[in-house]
This record gives C-alpha cells, sequence and structure tokens, in this order.
C-alpha cells in the first residue's frame, strides 16, 4: 500500500511512501487485540481497594447478650459480621491486576491494530513535525491543515519531542507516542493514526519479525 507523504502545512510533497505489508496488511487476529487491550487496562488499575474484616475493627469481644432466656442463638461480638458495623465478609484486598502476555501475542495485537487502521484509510503520513517552542495553537494548526481536527489522533514519532509532546497535551483527544512505546489501546483508541516519515522505518524495525 502506497500513501502520499504530506508536510506540516497539509500540502502534498509530491512524494509516496509504502507500507510493509507484513505489518499493515495481515490478517488481524481480534482475540489477541483482546488480550493485549485487557492487559493494558489491566495495568491501569491500581488495585489499593481495601475492606477491613472483623479483626481489623476496633471495638470489644465481649458477648452481647445473656446465655439463656434470648429466644435464639446467643449473639457474638459487636463486630460481627452481620451487625450494622461490623467487619465486612470476604471484603476487597489490595492485589496487582496484572497478568502475563507472550511478546508475540503482544506484537501479533500491535500489528493487527495497524492493520485495521491501514484497511480503514485512516493512516496519513507526515514528512516531519518539530515545533521551536511549546504551543497548543501550533498543534491545532496542524491538525486543521491535515483536516482531521475534530477526530482523534495519535501522532507517532520516532524519537521524543517534547515541545511537541507539550503541544498537544492539552488536547483531550489528540496523544502523542513515540514507536517504541506504541500499545494496541492508543493506537485503536484514535481515529486516525498521524505517522512521521522516519517512524515507519522504527515502525519496520521493531515490528520485522
Amino acid at each position: 500500500m502506497e500513501l502520499t507523504v504530506y508536510n506540516i502545512k497539509g500540502e502534498d510533497t509530491g512524494r509516496k511512501v509504502s507500507l510493509n505489508d507484513a505489518i499493515f496488511a495481515i490478517e488481524p487476529n481480534d482475540h489477541a487485540i483482546y488480550l493485549d487491550v485487557k492487559q493494558y487496562l489491566a495495568n491501569q488499575r491500581q488495585g489499593t481497594h481495601k475492606a477491613k474484616g472483623r479483626s481489623e475493627l476496633a471495638g470489644s469481644t465481649r458477648k452481647l447478650g445473656r446465655q439463656k432466656g434470648g429466644g435464639g442463638a446467643r449473639p457474638g461480638d459487636i463486630k460481627s459480621p452481620v451487625r450494622v458495623g461490623g467487619g465486612r465478609v470476604f471484603g476487597p484486598v489490595p492485589r496487582d491486576y496484572g497478568f502475563k502476555l507472550n511478546k508475540k501475542v503482544k506484537q501479533l495485537a500491535r500489528k493487527s491494530a495497524l492493520s485495521y487502521k491501514a484497511a480503514e484509510g485512516n493512516i496519513k503520513v507526515i514528512e516531519k513535525v518539530e515545533f521551536e517552542t511549546p504551543k497548543t495553537k501550533n498543534y491545532i494548526d496542524l491538525l486543521k491543515n491535515l483536516q482531521v481536527a475534530d477526530k482523534k489522533t495519535l501522532l507517532i514519532l520516532q524519537e521524543p519531542n517534547k515541545a511537541v509532546y507539550l503541544s498537544a497535551q492539552n488536547l483531550k483527544d489528540s496523544n502523542v507516542s513515540i514507536v517504541s512505546e506504541l500499545n494496541t489501546y492508543n493506537i485503536l483508541n484514535a481515529k486516525y493514526l498521524l505517522v512521521t516519515e522516519d517512524s515507519l522505518a522504527g515502525i519496520d524495525q521493531i515490528f520485522k519479525a
């Protein structure tokens, strides 16, 4: 598949680049995508939830009623789970929600996500993106020039660029990532992928296996 290369003004540079079919034109594996996204979201969870059991509450352990004559079983202490203010039975405890996922499955998921975007025609290749100073207006102008200002976008860079990152930081529908940090969730969460020309070589290098 060949794509036109644009500059930051949204103008056609007259050049085209070819996408690697082994990365951008595979048969997508939906289950691999599901597992990779599930792991990503699980890793975002803090897992710090906690409820106190009866052994962790402060309170007397004395029996609350007389031994005989109550008409039923003798009530336990004030921390009993059946009483208001008592401990919770099988309450949440801190835990790690992460799980292991093979590297080949993660790589297949990301290739599948990229293939979906390519098949939808939602990848735009940009010659180079560089800002002298961080300025949100510069990033908005870039999106307008590429006609994606009202869409969710993911800009993929080869190397970190602080000025570009800070320029996009205040825009809720715009995200910036470098090639080595690409993940399936961010790829699929964006409507359009804005890929710099040099980052395509980085994608080929990382996903060539």
